[in-house]
């Protein structure tokens, strides 16, 4: 098959003709193509390996083999759609439902992220009645017209605000109005989630459902301080709308000390649907919609019917069960909280010793690293993340994930050889001598 490939700049030339530009490409100035990967570790066509740092997808690592294994002898015997019973759907059904708090038994499977959030909205009116969505700034819920609607990190270099949407700030206790020095925070942003349904109210604005990232990705690998969603939820639900956990990005064990990121808000605060997508199926297209009986049973009551084509099918199922079944062996879980801590730590040594880190966020293997210019003003440090992205792919150290100032570190949960790899990072962060601290940080050619 290596054989076989065409040269990297054909392959460019080919893409730049036939493939949409709005279809971007990691590092447009010289984009690196990947032939192949295996855990956490990703190769070029010229064989150069790259450490996967934001493998938010292949969740227990690239060509898992017990996953590539269960699609392909599923494969070999039926994948059809979901109207005809299966064992598969069922027992993948039972299986999530163990990890879900009791209220949360109801499944929808569907084939993306995207579809999951938009089916939630659906579920949301149908219960409530109601129209309008409370969502956090920055936020991003899909790619649907739909959830670009309720995404102000799209809406607003597209059609702005709708009427039927209202935006929250951001529970950001590092660059926010409530900072780590605030009293209590937590009640701070809520109160400002509060305002925002009574400002809607009072124009006749009725809520149908509040949307958020259980962590917060896009909008800088946010940490909500404890607390902040049980508070959400009852300013919401007296609204009479209903609280979705968009768990896509962050679910599946990556926080380590919990199944899901929601649980970090504790034991008491249940969401009424919560999505799923992204690390489900490790790359395959799989994902959920989980709610409660009375959501469902409105939904139910319209008589139309919900189907999906590819949604919940046998080897859609398959794969999200060897996903299950590779996270209890492999106790990655587990694997996730005591890696995480470790990179926590070399970062924060990281912190002390360079001016330029202004700030170390995370739990389990989801953690960003805040650059800044200045520690007064926390002036962002763009142009300088920048660099050390461009240096460290340079080098094929690591691909790593920024945005804008924010460096976003989410690898495999199942790298074997995860220590090290997250020592190199930590060494790109010691920066040497051209980038030792704020001061001295130049861009090089």
């Amino acid at each position: 098959m290596a054989a076989d490939q065409r040269p990297k700049a054909d392959t460019l030339a080919l893409r730049q003709r036939l493939i949409s530009s709005s279809c971007r490409l990691f590092f447009p100035e010289d984009p690196v193509k990947i032939v192949r990967a295996q855990g956490q570790y990703m190769y070029d066509e010229q064989g150069a390996e790259y450490i996967d740092c934001i493998s938010n997808v292949a969740h227990v690592g690239h060509c898992h083999p017990l996953v590539v294994r269960a699609a392909h002898e599923q494969n070999q015997v039926l994948n059809t759609n979901s109207r005809y019973l299966h064992d598969n759907i069922v027992d993948y059904a039972q299986r999530l439902s163990e990890t879900l708090p009791e209220q949360l038994c109801v499944f929808y499977f569907l084939n993306s992220g995207s579809e999951a959030n938009d089916l939630a909205l659906r579920l949301a009116r149908h219960y409530t009645g109601h129209q309008d969505v409370v969502v956090l700034d920055h936020a991003y819920h899909g790619h649907l017209s739909s959830l670009i609607d309720i995404s102000p990190y799209k809406f607003r270099n597209l059609d702005g605000q709708k009427e039927w949407v209202h935006v929250a700030p951001l529970p950001d206790t590092y660059r926010g109005p409530y900072r780590e020095d605030h009293p209590n925070p937590a009640m701070a942003y809520a109160n400002e989630v509060k305002r925002v349904v009574s400002s809607a109210q009072e124009k006749g604005r009725k809520i149908a459902a509040f949307f958020a990232e259980s962590l917060p990705s896009v909008g800088g690998q946010i940490i909500p301080p404890a607390g902040y969603f049980s508070q959400v939820a009852e300013h919401i639900r007296k609204a009479g709308g209903v609280f979705v956990a968009d768990e896509i990005q962050v679910g599946f064990g990556r926080v380590g000390k919990h199944f899901w990121a929601f649980q970090l808000q504790g034991k008491d605060f249940v969401p009424d649907i919560v999505t799923m997508g992204k690390s489900i199926g490790n790359g395959h297209p799989v994902a959920c919609v989980a709610t409660t009986q009375p959501v469902a049973r409105a939904f139910e009551a319209t008589g139309v019917e919900y189907f999906n084509t590819f949604g919940g099918s046998p080897v859609s199922c398959a794969v999200g069960l060897a996903v299950l079944n590779v996270l209890e062996k492999e106790q990655l879980q587990a694997h996730a909280t005591s890696v995480g801590s470790f990179l926590m730590e070399l970062l924060g040594q990281q912190k002390i010793k360079h001016p330029i880190v202004g700030d170390v966020r995370g739990v389990g293997l989801f953690i960003g690293v805040d650059l800044i210019k200045d520690e007064a003003t926390r002036t962002p440090a763009t142009e300088e993340a920048a660099y050390l992205v461009s240096r460290s792919l340079r080098d094929s150290e690591w691909s790593g994930g920024m945005e804008g100032n924010r460096s976003q570190v989410q690898p495999a949960l199942s790298s074997h050889n995860t220590l090290g790899v997250l020592f190199q990072f930590s060494e790109e962060m010691d920066m040497e001598e051209e980038v030792r601290s704020c001061e001295t940080l130049r861009l090089q050619p």
